[in-house]
């Protein structure tokens, strides 16, 4: 396999809505640049990217996949990324491999929310971006209409770099051989404006054009890229992967004028544990220590981990020893991989620029920083921003014994996807794995089940209600028991007071005389508590509570821990029965991000789930956050909830914020269960 200098090397991201056409681009950019026979196909499950078996009964992308082409002594190296909202952590983890982000956008479905929220992220990002308009040739489409609304939303900035003809059998370049008549607009025109738009970051460049009316595409290729990493130029480019228009021409940009790792905006990393942190930029060169970035991990059950990362800076080879992040064990790279969406092709050299994997190496994980010198410990790149998940089940192994490996399973996916998350609830004694959609959740059990031959069974996760007291009150209780030889005996007295919610438990020692030996307090603490834990009145943790133990007697012989134990507890029980107890309810505070014209629906919805907006905020056009407060029960089903209002186009968080009195009636059939199970028990 050919070695290509940095200076000849592209790295490009594929991003945008599900069935944009990223997957359906990818395949014909391969087979243009001579790299496979005949394009895949989506529907026949045939295509390089998506080669995982869930991928192909889905019919799209779950996870990004890494693909290159070798094409005008240029090596492109790209990340094919699912689209659907439910999966979008895996694009988000492209974004730091990557000098340029495409961004498809379906001529037929117009911008959606995806492609607007990876514009904004690329630009947060400071990477360059370019739009490639895909399905030119399907029916009803409107060209000049999409192209007027990428500039509506995202900015004068987005122009044409090429522009259909025929209708879209064939594209017209407006940038190095400007000539031909277009389906819509002028040639001249859209060459005119890529000028104009360029030269202006250019002063000397922008005399020399006022001066001449005109300059050489050469001329252009450094402001071009200037204008690319200041965002002040987006080029549009439009494409059919189905009859290849515009794949040359796609190729030939991604080759003359995307940038090299040398030319893009250098990513940021940080280095130090405490403040002040220094921020600093690695050197896309060769010679210079050994930098690299783990963007993606594959935890396979055959061949192991494998740490997918972008060389920043040095040069990587076999026999090469990497430090992970602070780590003081080197490890040696004992084969060293390129990959071309499931093979994994055997290298010998990872310059900067390049992606390369690793495998079998225990110590990577995702966002783990590579180096060679301990010159470069402490070094992290700019955390990215991943979205919370949210939707949850409640889990149990189907067989019994299988907690540890299903705790094993759901680790090694954690490692591959940012956006799954584990939670053990040791007050409500669950599981609770969570995911970014209901979509999202199905694919990991599915994929537990046929990959790591694991199952689980799933319910809904409980709610975390508490239980607290609203009024002071007495309690007492005297334990004795005689069982023939030494007797069981205790007496407490005690008094219980509510506290600021959030103030949690307090205990007071307020004995005088010592009718409470010194030695048996702690056995009378040790009964409140474990009211506290197992709760009074519906079996939720009881807070915000005063324990003052004010009397008490004891046997000079009967009395034991055992006793004061119960004591305490039965008095506690005694006291809050007769303090106003209540269930409080967890209320979350939400944001949703969703298009503006949804903005009535949602906030009617939130309301009929007892919640209110609590304000509101343009993102960008036609983007809308809705910040607001709602009760955590009645947020079940949300996600499935806002997805049909926005027809799929928002997404949403929450966080705790604070607990309130449950409503009378929840209150009322929250106790009468918990009573009802008590009995049960009993019986």
């Amino acid at each position: 396999m050919p070695q290509f200098a940095t200076e000849n090397i592209r790295t490009v991201a594929l991003v945008g809505h599900g069935a944009s056409g990223k997957t359906t681009l990818a395949e014909a950019l391969l087979h243009k640049a001579g790299m496979i026979q005949v394009p895949g196909s989506v529907e026949r499950g045939t295509t390089v990217s998506d080669f995982d078996p869930l991928e192909k009964t889905y019919q799209h992308s779950l996870r990004a996949s890494l693909l290159h082409l070798e094409t005008a002594d240029t090596r492109v190296h790209l990340v094919d990324t699912p689209g659907f909202p439910d999966f979008i952590g895996q694009a988000i983890g492209a974004l730091d491999a990557v000098e340029t982000v495409a961004v498809v956008v379906n001529a037929q479905a117009g911008l959606e929310m995806i492609t607007s929220r990876m514009m904004d992220w690329a630009g947060k990002r400071r990477l360059c971006r370019i739009i490639v308009v895909s399905k030119i040739d399907a029916d009803n489409v409107d060209l000049p209409a999409t192209l007027a609304q990428i500039q509506a939303a995202y900015g004068r900035e987005c122009l044409p770099i090429n522009l259909p003809a025929d209708g879209g059998k064939r594209v017209v370049d407006c940038f190095f051989t400007p000539a031909g008549d277009a389906d819509f607009s002028s040639v001249a025109a859209a060459h005119q404006a890529l000028v104009d738009q360029v030269v202006e970051v250019d002063e000397d460049l922008m005399a020399l054009y006022l001066e001449q009316g005109e300059v050489a595409p050469e001329q252009l290729h450094a402001p071009f890229e200037k204008a690319l990493r200041e965002g002040h130029l987006v080029p549009v480019c439009f494409v059919s992967a189905r009859n290849g228009a515009g794949v040359a021409e796609l190729l030939e940009i991604m080759v003359k004028l995307l940038p090299n790792p040398t030319e893009g905006n250098p990513p940021l990393f940080y280095k130090g544990e405490v403040e002040p942190i220094e921020e600093f930029h690695s050197v896309p060169d060769p010679k210079k220590h050994v930098l690299a970035h783990v963007f993606k991990v594959i935890v396979d059950p055959f061949v192991g981990k494998l740490g997918i990362f972008r060389v920043h800076q040095g040069t990587v080879t076999r026999d090469t020893q990497l430090f992970v992040g602070d780590g003081r064990k080197p490890f040696k790279v004992g084969h060293l991989f390129r990959l071309q969406g499931a093979k994994n092709i055997e290298i010998d050299t990872a310059v900067p620029g390049d992606i390369a994997a690793v495998a079998k190496v225990d110590e990577v994980e995702f966002d783990s920083v590579l180096h060679d010198s301990h010159d470069e410990d402490h070094i992290h790149m700019r955390p990215l921003e991943f979205p919370v998940p949210m939707q949850g089940v409640a889990i149990t192994p189907k067989k019994r014994g299988d907690e540890q490996r299903i705790s094993d399973v759901l680790h090694r996916m954690i490692a591959e996807d940012p956006t799954i998350s584990l939670e053990h609830d040791p007050v409500l004694n669950e599981s609770v794995l969570r995911a970014l959609g209901e979509l999202h959740l199905r694919s990991v059990l599915e994929r537990m089940a046929a990959q790591f031959k694991v199952e689980v069974d799933t319910r809904p996760p409980r709610i975390p209600y508490r239980e607290t007291i609203t009024a002071k009150a007495e309690g007492f209780h005297r334990h004795k028991k005689q069982t023939g030889g030494a007797g069981q005996f205790g007496e407490v007295s005690l008094r219980v007071e509510p506290r600021e919610r959030g103030a949690g438990f307090e205990f007071v020692d307020a004995t005088k005389g010592g009718v409470i030996p010194h030695n048996f307090m702690p056995a009378v603490q040790k009964g409140v508590e474990q009211v506290l834990v197992t709760g009074a009145i519906a079996g939720f943790p009881l807070h915000d509570v005063r324990v003052i133990v004010y009397d008490g007697k004891h046997h000079p012989v009967d009395s034991k821990e055992v006793a004061f134990v119960a004591a305490g507890k039965k008095a506690f029980l005694d006291a809050v029965a007769k303090a106003k107890p209540i269930v409080l309810e967890p209320i979350v505070s939400v944001e949703i991000i969703c298009p503006e014209a949804n903005t009535g629906d949602i906030a009617g919805d939130l309301s009929s789930r007892r919640g209110q907006v609590t304000g509101t905020q343009g993102l960008q056009a036609g983007v809308i956050a809705i910040s607001g407060l709602a009760p955590l029960v009645e947020l079940d089903g949300y996600s499935a909830r806002l997805k049909s209002v926005t027809g799929g186009h928002g997404s949403w968080s929450m966080q705790l914020s604070h607990y309130e009195p449950a409503p009378p009636p929840l209150q009322v059939a929250l106790t009468a269960e918990y009573r009802k199970s008590r009995k049960q028990e009993e019986d």
